[in-house]
């Protein structure tokens, strides 16, 4: 295909011929092929599972058996709903991972908060910036690394119960929270600070004041990456809990299936109750944590 060539002349000056594309078929840009069949084989490989629990939760416990994962069910029945309710005892597990989520979430972001503005507006002082690489390299320390202490420690001194677990969990996610606070806080302009201080308010006046609202995209998205990881961990509610029947959902689960495996409706039916409400807070959220993310990575 062809371009035009356009003529400008403007006056005593030689013309000056620019080349504009035509705008046919040919000039169109093709699509990132690799990349979008990657992203279709990933989107199936994550709703196939979940279309086949939705489908083996809503179905009889005589249809569940028959080896049919997909098929849709017909009638459709909450029998597995019910069932699973009353056999993991549903509402007592759901208040106990409300309980470990609430403080996790609260713990972490401000803990992290007050950390990462001490590291932020200290920077050029050597102990907060060693605190800084100190909070980085505890990120290679992942809890099954130092499971056995910590079952040691918290039943020592009498946190093996929810509680324990989530003071764990702030712990847990407090490096990589100040991580992302830090470099969200750096870009904050210091001037508004300075102002404030001029007119005689005191370094916490400052932070409640002017900071720390200004940290809500980055604080929304700090909640919702601790949210997900205590409200979905296995590891760590098993192994410091000592009483079962403190237990969270996700441990419930497995309870459930170790022992009424053969009732698939009732098992997905459980699953999907427990994966629920993480499902529903990402969906209506999730956009805190792309621009978040993306505030902190800019700035």
């Amino acid at each position: 295909m062809t371009q035009q060539t356009l003529t400008t002349t403007t006056p005593g000056q030689v013309p000056i011929r620019r080349r504009r594309p035509f705008a046919g078929k040919g000039t169109e840009e093709h699509p990132n092929r690799p990349g979008t069949i990657t992203l279709l084989v990933c989107s199936i490989a994550v709703f196939l599972p979940l279309y086949a629990t939705v489908t083996m939760a809503f179905k009889t416990t005589a249809q569940s058996v028959n080896g049919q994962v997909f098929s849709l069910p017909s009638p459709l029945s909450v029998e597995g709903f019910v069932e699973a309710w009353r056999l993991t005892n549903f509402p007592r597990g759901f208040a106990i991972s409300v309980f470990v989520t609430v403080i996790t979430v609260v713990g972490t972001v401000v803990l992290a908060a007050f950390a990462a503005y001490a590291i932020a507006r200290n920077w050029d002082h050597r102990f907060f910036r060693g605190a800084f690489y100190y909070l980085l390299a505890a990120m290679f320390l992942p809890f099954p690394v130092l499971a056995l202490s910590q079952v040691k420690l918290t039943g020592m001194v009498g946190l093996a119960n929810p509680l324990g677990v989530a003071i764990l969990h702030i712990m847990f996610q407090l490096s990589f929270s100040v991580l992302l606070f830090t470099a969200f806080i750096r870009g904050l302009p210091e001037e508004l600070e300075e102002s404030a201080r001029l007119e005689g308010a005191t370094t916490w006046t400052v932070f409640r004041r002017i900071v720390f609202p200004l940290m809500a995209p980055m604080s929304a998205t700090v909640a919702i990456f601790a949210f997900l990881a205590s409200w979905n961990d296995f590891m760590m509610p098993s192994l410091i809990t000592a009483d079962s029947t403190l237990q969270t959902l996700p441990v419930l689960q497995s309870v459930f299936q170790t022992q009424f495996s053969s009732n698939y409706n009732v098992a997905f039916a459980s699953y999907l109750m427990a994966m629920a409400p993480a499902i529903i807070v990402y969906l209506f959220t999730q956009r805190w944590v792309m621009s978040g993310v993306t505030q902190g990575a800019i700035k």
